[in-house]
């Protein structure tokens, strides 16, 4: 596959920038989950802290249920932020190891195919059909590649766009029943 030591040196510094660039990319995407989870978890342990102060301070059972209504939408809020940027995190990621996956695939097609044409300059006559079929096929199996691929990048986008509507709507939800308890105990 390879005529020449420098070709063989060049596609193994390709193939070992390719593993630093995964590496780096995984390095930061831990790097940045454990950031954003110890920032979460002080900001909980900060507002709980706050939240059961405040709620010592309640003078009767009544005033009591209403502070903890209104908490009720905060916490979900940031716990639906936090969500989001995980899957942020998650998302981009991946975004970035697809990157890599296809220049490297699009390489070994590339050596492949020259590997190919030099096999069949030098094969014997009447083997030119044997190589316009496996050209044929790893042209099919790109083209399979690449469908597959623009399918699970839509599914991704419904994905993201339910996980949003879903979200939002608990979110939505969530701040009407915080905002109905105090009216209910009222009423009551």
């Amino acid at each position: 596959m390879f005529t020449t030591p420098e070709q063989l040196a060049n596609a193994n510094k390709a193939s070992v920038e390719a593993l630093l660039t995964i590496a780096n990319t995984t390095f930061a995407s831990a790097e940045r989950l454990a950031a954003l989870n110890l920032n979460t978890a002080r900001a909980v342990l900060e507002e709980s802290v706050a939240n059961a102060k405040s709620m010592l301070s309640a003078k009767d059972l009544q005033e009591l249920m209403s502070m903890q209504a209104s908490l009720a939408q905060p916490i979900v809020e940031k716990a639906v932020a936090y969500s989001r940027s995980v899957y942020e995190i998650a998302t981009q990621t991946q975004e970035e190891l697809s990157k890599v996956a296809e220049v490297q695939m699009f390489e070994v097609n590339k050596n492949f195919s020259a590997a190919l044409d030099q096999a069949a300059k030098s094969a014997p006559a009447g083997s030119d059909v044997a190589v316009a079929a496996v050209k044929s096929a790893i042209a099919a199996a790109n083209s399979a590649y690449d469908s597959m691929n623009k399918a699970a990048k839509q599914v991704a986008e419904i994905a993201e766009a339910n996980v949003a509507a879903a979200t939002n709507a608990t979110v939505k939800a969530v701040g009407a029943a915080a905002a109905a308890a105090p009216k209910a105990k009222k009423s009551a």
